[in-house]
């Protein structure tokens, strides 16, 4: 028996617990991991909440990332003792996920920790920061470089946009955060932001095309917040949507695409192929220091992730949440 949150539909409506779960109850999988650390992400509070229909299977174990250590294996490509790292997939979705104390999975999911990160700083990081990195990644694709102008990153209190201000400000570029929390500002600051603009100021429906602002976006808001940005960019700038924060619609013309020859590029974590999962890990390995995941992490125990949720999903957690198993 092991301890796990899970996530249930039944008579008594919809419920997450923290509950004992036996070892047969895991799905089936080629590899057997004990988990050192999970995190908290948007996507897990709106499933440990209810409030956003991610859970298409039930019961469910949520928990999109898990770092661990292999104890059972029938893949060739890991053995007992190996260190694995897991983003996306469906797992706490359709797949039992890592807020639990062991996990089965398949093996084609898992990399190998990667080289100089621990457990703990992966985690910390965990999708938020691998999706993040990839952001940075196909800015840089698309030619974007510091000397550009300025970058905007959205929803920049959050965990994808602490570590898109951190990374592109060691990049070089200039970074404009945009945050519904203004008390924040001295956080935000020390991550690298330059400067500081209210959530407001995007987040309201705008003309199709106003005035040119942005060689670059990182947003993870979606909807209005998505709109003005594509609006307020310069000629050729490039745009990488990762989130929907804010909401899934999309408000907006073509005018910015075909006027200003700007590019939308968007952002998937969940299935993206391995080597690009490789690169966007190596890259954070080089650009990230040890003081770095302690200013956006902030850590929890099992028993305090439901509580978390709820606080997660009413705007009141900045930067990463880390889940400790063994705390």
């Amino acid at each position: 028996m092991f301890n796990a949150v899970v996530i249930d539909k039944d008579d008594q409506g919809y419920h997450a617990t923290l509950s004992q779960v036996d070892e047969s109850q895991l799905p089936d999988g080629d590899v057997l991991v004990k988990v050192e650390y999970s995190t908290l992400n948007y996507k897990d509070g709106l499933a440990i909440t209810g409030k956003g229909p991610v859970v298409r299977k039930f019961p469910m174990v949520p928990g999109i990332d898990l770092a661990g250590r292999v104890l059972e294996s029938d893949s060739e490509r890991f053995s007992p003792g190996d260190q694995v790292v897991l983003n996306g997939w469906g797992v706490g979705e359709v797949h039992w996920g890592g807020l639990a104390e062991k996990a089965r999975l398949k093996s084609e999911w898992l990399i190998p920790l990667p080289e100089g990160l621990s457990a703990r700083e992966v985690m910390t990081a965990g999708t938020a920061g691998y999706t993040a990195m990839l952001c940075v990644m196909a800015l840089e694709k698309q030619g974007v470089k510091p000397e550009a102008g300025d970058v905007l990153v959205t929803g920049a209190n959050g965990g994808v946009g602490s570590f898109a201000v951190k990374l592109l400000s060691r990049l070089g570029y200039r970074v404009v955060a945009s945050t519904g929390r203004p008390e924040e500002s001295a956080y935000l600051t020390d991550l690298g932001a330059a400067e500081i603009i209210p959530r407001s100021d995007l987040s309201e429906p705008g003309k199709p095309l106003q005035k040119e602002r942005w060689a670059a976006v990182v947003d993870s808001a979606g909807s209005h917040t998505l709109a003005n940005a594509c609006a307020q960019m310069r000629y050729g700038g490039v745009v990488a949507a990762c989130g929907l924060a804010q909401g899934m619609e999309f408000p907006s013309s073509v005018a910015p695409f075909i006027l200003r020859g700007v590019t939308l590029a968007g952002i998937d974590s969940v299935m993206r192929p391995l080597d690009d999962r490789i690169e966007a890990w190596s890259r954070l390995s080089q650009l990230l220091e040890s003081a770095d995941f302690d200013t956006i992490g902030q850590e929890i125990g099992l028993d305090q992730v439901i509580e978390t949720a709820g606080a997660l999903m009413d705007g009141q957690v900045r930067g990463r949440v880390l889940v400790n198993l063994a705390r």
